[in-house]
């Protein structure tokens, strides 16, 4: 494995939390999540956030409902109970290595 793919494959992590945080607040689609992505400098294309969003779905953390837009169809989701439960558990996972990771003050 590379060094590449293990940086994304831990990056790939901080896109689903941030996700699911944004998902927690409302209902979120795929284009708008690549663009939120983009100005935190994550450079997420189709081919991993539209998986990204059908597995989080499937493993119940999101919840799908399909509008149309513009003549097309999009899919939007927002945190099931299971999701936001899993974001506040993160949380404080998250606190705890921050904490000890970063050095005070940063």
């Amino acid at each position: 494995m590379s060094e590449n793919d293990i940086v994304r494959e831990f990056l790939l992590g901080f896109v689903k939390i941030h996700v699911l945080h944004h998902a927690v607040e409302g209902e979120v689609y795929g284009q708008a999540l690549m663009d939120e992505l983009a100005r935190h400098g994550y450079k997420i294309g189709p081919s991993t956030i539209y998986p990204l969003l059908r597995d989080m779905e499937k493993s119940g953390y999101l919840q799908r409902s399909d509008r149309v837009v513009a003549g097309k169809v999009r899919k939007y989701y927002r945190a099931t109970q299971q999701g936001s439960a899993a974001l506040v558990s993160v949380q404080d996972k998250i606190r705890e290595l921050v904490s000890e990771v970063l050095p005070p003050g940063k």
